[in-house]
């Protein structure tokens, strides 16, 4: 949009990636796991976070007298797309439930009712209402979400474009929010809630390949099936070290017999 600000609100339009059949196919079929949760050391007092991956937030445990929010543990990649999905239990209400991204200077709490994330110019939320805001402006996005209904909510950001998309129940709802890729600074994921003992959990997580080798290290981690089989590949460290990353966020294992033939590989290319 002309003379657009950064991170400014947009009318909903199509993402400009072909959806196959709910995201890019840079994201869909030629993405990988990324390995991130919720940060229990950048959230509000009021939240808990549950799981093996501290991937459930529980929003004020025992009642609400005000807006808690909580961030991810990764910054997004500058350079491809991420995208991830958030699973709402049946209590789905309140002022305001929010999901989005924000930078490391957003407020996380505060003591009143309030659409926390795109109160200023550091977030860039959705509430549950169908609202999205940004900068403490607010503009109508989608029809509110059904009251104490479970549903799912994606969020897919555009780096190279600067694009924030939101999907519900995999449904594409349009681009949200343009420019981002303006914004300076860190993005992270983050969510909010008002209403009490209400959850969120994060469920899938993944981001388009930002280079050949990014590309072929995933390719190598599939292949894997034991950790210290990593140790036989004719790699250099780094490479070694980014394996094991890949391979704790995919949740595969790996196996003698696919590092022997991939070490041949290796060595033949030479």
């Amino acid at each position: 949009m002309p003379g657009e600000p950064s991170g400014g609100l947009r009318a909903p339009t199509q993402p400009s990636l072909t959806l196959l059949p709910r995201l890019p196919p840079a994201v869909h079929r030629h993405g990988c796991p990324e390995e991130w949760t919720w940060d229990p050391r950048d959230c509000s007092p009021e939240v808990r976070l549950n799981g093996a991956r501290l991937q459930t937030a529980l929003f004020h445990p025992n009642w609400s007298n005000g807006t808690a929010g909580v961030r991810g543990t990764r910054s997004l990649n500058r350079h491809g797309a991420h995208y991830w999905e958030i699973h709402v239990q049946r209590r789905l209400f309140g002022t305001s439930m929010m999901f989005g991204i924000a930078t490391k200077k957003a407020r996380l709490h505060v003591d009143a009712f309030v659409n926390l994330l795109g109160e200023d110019e550091h977030s860039w939320g959705l509430s549950h209402k169908g609202m999205l805001w940004h900068g403490g402006r607010c503009r109508p996005y989608t029809r509110p979400f059904r009251e104490n209904e479970s549903t799912v909510v994606g969020v897919l950001y555009d780096a190279i474009q600067g694009t924030l998309t939101f999907y519900r129940d995999g449904v594409c709802l349009g681009i949200a929010f343009s420019g981002l890729h303006r914004v300076l600074g860190g993005l992270y994921p983050a969510v909010c809630s008002t209403a009490a003992k209400t959850e969120m959990t994060l469920g899938v997580t993944i981001r388009a390949f930002d280079s050949l080798e990014d590309r072929c290290r995933s390719a190598i981690a599939r292949l894997l099936q034991q950790n210290d089989a990593i140790e036989k590949l004719p790699l250099p460290n780094r490479v070694k070290t980014d394996l094991r990353t890949l391979m704790q966020a995919d949740g595969q294992r790996f196996s003698d017999e696919g590092a022997r033939s991939l070490a041949e590989g290796v060595i033949a290319c030479r």
